[in-house]
């Protein structure tokens, strides 16, 4: 277990247990889960709306370091008939009130694992965006704390509640395409310049400090915030740890695979002049013993080959199934269409899922340690970008094999104060 020493409140393992307990029972006995937003702005907000429209949930706090999105999120989380929510900057107000039961976490990917952590700690549940984690350490203190602490924690790859993405992983573990041994996937949207911008003192409506958080402080840029912090490393994931990890989550999940055992990146910026750290094009190859996984992004362009900007295809010894939000079509061979099937990406099947299991204890679809998983696969593409480099792992646990450059990248620095303790 690891918990974050800037924390004082914490108590032992088991009376967090025991008051977490207690107080789940409370919750089932009025069948209301009390929950806390972290992130306000658009998907937060969204989220916010998906949760009120399940029976039996109650926003006390939402939480954001920016003002404005504090409003946006009350009016998204507010519940006919019952108290407004109760709009606050620092999340972990919410974490000391004993009436909350979970935290809803859609602040940015430095974010991810220390308020999970925090709050498994404090005896909540926790429904965590994607990606679970900023680097591949965090997923396994995660881990270890909701395991330590007896917590659901969900993480937000919806497609894994998705009845459309049931069914075809269904098929495929079936036999419907013969032995699965390939997957492919692919992102391609026109995104556009991210621009030149500066440094400036930062917004009267914005804490910027509590933004950054747990990372290690960095001057405030006028072209950072709300979104553009996922192509810059220091913050985000790239678009690999940004939509990567939900179609990367489905090859696994299809070809039955938990880690790579040798991962190899290639790509770079190659279309627009400006800020941006990340590659705005990949192409990342996962191979995973007998089988093999790919990636590829292109963040500047539309695709051709399908209205879809996402897709996967999984190919197998007796045939392909191609997958999209839309359906699946499988493929024979000969490339003659053996069946096709629509139905629900599972957008609010994930949150009723994420409920379900706070109030009867089981393991959501989409666990923490499943999460954990699909991250870790877009961390080391990441770092094999960024060395430049094929990256050698251990298949059991998905640990870096005899590469100290690589493993420099595993973890992360933490600002003075939030540092990962035993």
């Amino acid at each position: 277990m690891a918990v974050f020493s800037r924390r004082t409140f914490l108590a032992s393992a088991t009376s967090v247990a025991a008051v977490s307990a207690a107080r789940l029972r409370a919750s089932e006995a009025n069948n209301t889960v009390v929950l806390a937003l972290m992130g306000a702005n658009g998907r937060g907000s969204d989220l916010a709306q998906r949760f009120v429209r399940q029976p039996g949930v109650r926003f006390a706090y939402v939480c954001d370091p920016d003002e404005r999105a504090i409003q946006k999120g009350v009016a998204a989380a507010a519940v006919e008939g019952a108290p407004p929510p109760q709009g606050i900057r620092d999340f972990r107000k919410a974490l000391d009130d004993p009436a909350v039961d979970a935290l809803v976490c859609a602040a940015p990917n430095h974010w991810h694992a220390p308020a999970t952590i925090l709050a498994c700690a404090a005896g909540k549940h926790v429904y965590v965006e994607k990606p679970c984690s900023y680097c591949p350490e965090e997923g396994e203190l995660m881990v270890a704390a909701a395991r330590r602490a007896n917590r659901v924690v969900q993480v937000g790859t919806q497609r894994r509640s998705g009845s459309l993405y049931q069914a075809a992983i269904e098929k495929v573990r079936g036999g419907a395409v013969g032995d699965a041994l390939h997957a492919k996937t692919w992102y391609h949207t026109p995104r556009g310049s991210i621009g030149r911008g500066h440094e400036t003192s930062p917004p009267t409506w914005l804490d910027y400090a509590l933004w950054q958080g747990p990372a290690p402080e960095r001057p405030f840029r006028d072209n950072l915030i709300h979104y553009n912090w996922h192509f810059f490393w220091h913050w985000g994931n790239a678009e690999l740890g940004n939509n990567g990890v939900h179609l990367l989550d489905i090859c696994r999940w299809a070809l039955d695979v938990d880690f790579p055992t040798r991962v190899t990146a290639a790509g770079g910026k190659i279309r627009y002049d400006d800020d941006q750290q990340t590659p705005d094009t990949s192409t990342v190859v996962f191979e995973c013993g007998e089988k093999m996984i790919t990636w590829e992004h292109i963040s500047w362009a539309r695709p051709i080959q399908s209205a879809s900007i996402l897709g996967v295809e999984i190919r197998g010894t007796g045939g392909t199934m191609y997958l999209d939000d839309d359906g699946y079509v499988i493929y024979d061979p000969a490339r003659k269409v053996v069946e096709k099937q629509q139905g629900s990406r599972g957008d609010d099947e994930h949150i009723a899922d994420f409920l379900a299991a706070v109030r009867d204890g089981s393991r959501p679809n989409a666990d923490i340690e499943e999460g954990h998983k699909s991250a870790l696969f877009c961390h080391i593409g990441n770092i094999a970008y960024r060395l430049g480099h094929s990256i050698d792992l251990d298949p059991t646990n998905g640990r870096i094999r005899d590469n100290p450059e690589a493993q420099q990248l595993w973890g992360r620095e933490y600002r003075k104060g939030w540092e990962p303790v035993a």
